[in-house]
C-alpha cells in the first residue's frame, strides 16, 4: 500500500504542474502571401500570380497538423507579357474552359492532409488540391517557421495540370503538335505570411488540496456515578 501511495501522489504532482499544449491557428495574410504560377511550353514559358483569398495553419505548437488555402481563380494574370501585347488575350484563354475554366470553378483549394518535421524547419508535406472540381494529393517540401505569434512557410512543387482535366495542347492527348505543345506540369511557388489567433501554450493551475472531512466520532457517555 505504501508504494501505491508514493505512486499516486508522483502522478497528482505531474498532472497539476503540467504545461497544456494548446493547438495555435495562424491565420493567413493574403495581402502578404503569393501564389506564383508557371507555365512552360517548347518555345519558352510565361508566368503570373493567383491571389489567394484566405486560408490557415494549425500547429499544436511545434508541428502542423492541418491547414487549408483558398485562391480566386478569376485574379490569375500573367507578368512577363504587356497587357496590349498578348498578355490579355493569354490570360483570356487560360481562365476559358480549355484551362481552368473559371466562370464554373472561380475556386481552387490546397488542403493539408500531414506534415512531417524533418528538422531546421523543414516539413514534407502532403495536400489534397483541387481545380476545377477535381481532387488530387500533392506532396512536396517546404519550410516552416513558428513562435507562437508569427508564422512564415515557403514552397515549391509542379502540379501535373492533366490529371485536372486541363489536357489543352498536351502530348499525351494530342498528336503533331510540334512547337505548340504545353508542358503537362506547371510550377507553383508559394509564400505565406501568417498571424496566430492563440497563444501556443498555457499552464495548468495547480488543483487545490483536496481535504478529507473527518466524521467527529460521538464521545461515549461515562459512567453514571452512584
Amino acid at each position: 500500500m505504501k508504494k501505491f501511495f508514493v505512486f499516486a501522489a508522483f502522478a497528482v504532482l505531474a498532472l497539476t504542474s503540467a504545461t497544456v499544449i494548446k493547438p495555435v491557428t495562424y491565420k493567413m495574410d493574403a495581402t502578404k502571401s503569393t501564389f506564383k504560377w508557371t507555365g512552360k511550353k517548347v518555345t519558352g514559358s510565361h508566368w503570373g500570380y493567383i491571389k489567394f483569398t484566405d486560408g490557415a495553419i494549425t500547429t499544436d505548437g511545434a508541428n502542423v497538423v492541418g491547414g487549408s488555402f483558398n485562391v480566386d481563380m478569376n485574379s490569375l494574370d500573367v507578368q512577363d507579357i504587356p497587357a496590349d501585347k498578348g498578355g490579355s488575350k493569354l490570360v483570356g484563354h487560360l481562365k476559358a474552359d480549355d484551362f481552368f475554366g473559371t466562370d464554373k470553378f472561380p475556386k481552387s483549394t490546397l488542403v493539408i492532409k500531414s506534415a512531417t518535421a524533418k528538422g531546421a524547419g523543414q516539413f514534407d508535406v502532403k495536400a489534397d488540391l483541387t481545380i476545377k472540381g477535381m481532387t488530387n494529393e500533392v506532396a512536396f517540401p517546404a519550410t516552416i517557421s513558428m513562435d507562437g505569434k508569427t508564422l512564415t512557410a515557403k514552397a515549391a512543387f509542379k502540379v501535373d495540370r492533366t490529371k485536372f482535366g486541363i489536357k489543352y495542347g498536351s502530348g499525351n492527348f494530342f498528336e503533331n503538335l510540334g512547337d505548340k505543345a504545353i508542358s503537362n506540369d506547371f510550377d507553383v511557388e508559394v509564400d505565406i505570411a501568417a498571424a496566430a489567433e492563440a497563444p501556443a501554450a498555457t499552464v495548468a493551475p495547480a488543483a487545490a488540496p483536496v481535504k478529507k472531512k473527518m466524521k467527529a466520532k460521538s464521545a461515549k457517555a461515562a459512567p453514571a456515578k452512584g
